[in-house]
């Protein structure tokens, strides 16, 4: 359900040093779904329960991290729009032709004040999620590993918090669900989690000294079993574990965080909540931020805090 004309988290286009091990970590492993390839060496993949050709794009690249995220609006007049509204914003903008992503319409690209390169796109092929859409069963067969559903969102760290959630907020349309403050009388805002639509994120942002820095893409399991199953998966093929499983305080998600064999940690969760534009926004305050982050031990991790890509 969209509430600004911005629909949904569209896609990411993550750097891998590795190609051949990153498929098998994203396809085998996590269960992505391989819909395509292009002449530049990139690999376009989707969660099985999504319907948009792809989600995440894999380039091979000589260091890892992220080069841009996508949200999907509802139409080519607000991709219009918007586009005049982030120039007016002061935003940098690049208007990418259909084709330059295969399966993609017209892209809007912008640098915000965190340093980030995200994009606005309003068109993408249809493949569907491989049930149909008539009497469709509720699963499929042929689903490998962790059996992700969708790309969620993406955790970002960069300099110009107060600038980029501004820009969020006023520009784009996204609330703000929740924030960390820190300092006398909580002066100073280090976290921010912004929705577009029902979700409790879409979009998260921390305060951090680098621009432009990654530090997880997230994806959606649908239960604690999930979860924890996806937990066996890592154990069985060694996956390097950050933390979990567990559960944050900040969106109530149940969680486990590991990375990639590039060193891009990635996310499985299920169970946060639903928004709407008239519940208040959560604070949580420094003397919490234990169990805001890690909620059952109340204990921060100093690598979950400071390793980005």
């Amino acid at each position: 359900m969209a509430m600004t004309g911005v629909l949904r988290p569209g896609h990411v286009q993550i750097r891998v040093l590795d190609m051949e091990a990153s498929l098998t970590h994203y396809i085998e492993r996590m269960g992505l779904l391989e819909t395509d390839r292009d002449d530049q060496g990139r690999v376009y993949l989707k969660g099985w329960d999504e319907h948009d050709w792809f989600s995440v794009v894999l380039r091979p690249a000589d260091t890892p991290g992220m080069d841009f995220t996508a949200f999907k609006v509802d139409s080519v007049e607000t991709l219009n729009r918007l586009e005049q509204s982030l120039k007016d914003f002061g935003c940098e903008i690049t208007r990418l032709p259909a084709g330059d992503l295969k399966h993609c319409g017209e892209r809007v690209s912008f640098i915000s004040p965190m340093g980030h390169t995200f994009e606005l796109f309003a068109q993408k092929d249809y493949i569907g999620n491989g049930l149909g859409n008539i009497n469709p069963h509720p699963w499929r067969e042929d689903l490998k590993g962790m059996k992700v559903h969708r790309f969620d969102h993406c955790l970002l760290y960069g300099d110009d918090l107060d600038g980029a959630v501004k820009l969020f907020t006023e520009v784009l349309g996204f609330q703000q669900t929740e924030k960390v403050v820190v300092g006398p009388g909580g002066s100073v805002q280090i976290a921010s989690f912004l929705t577009c639509g029902m979700k409790a994120h879409d979009l998260a942002l921390i305060r951090h000294e680098e621009k432009g820095k990654l530090h997880h893409v997230s994806f959606l399991l649908r239960s604690w079993e999930e979860v924890l199953h996806a937990a066996d998966i890592m154990g069985r093929y060694k996956i390097p574990i950050d933390i979990g499983p567990t559960r944050h305080g900040i969106t109530r998600g149940r969680t486990i965080y590991f990375f990639d064999p590039s060193g891009n940690r990635n996310e499985t969760f299920c169970d946060s909540y639903d928004w709407y534009p008239d519940h208040p926004e959560i604070t949580w305050t420094e003397d919490e931020l234990g169990g805001a982050i890690f909620y059952h031990d109340q204990q921060l991790n100093e690598r979950f805090l400071s390793v980005v890509t």
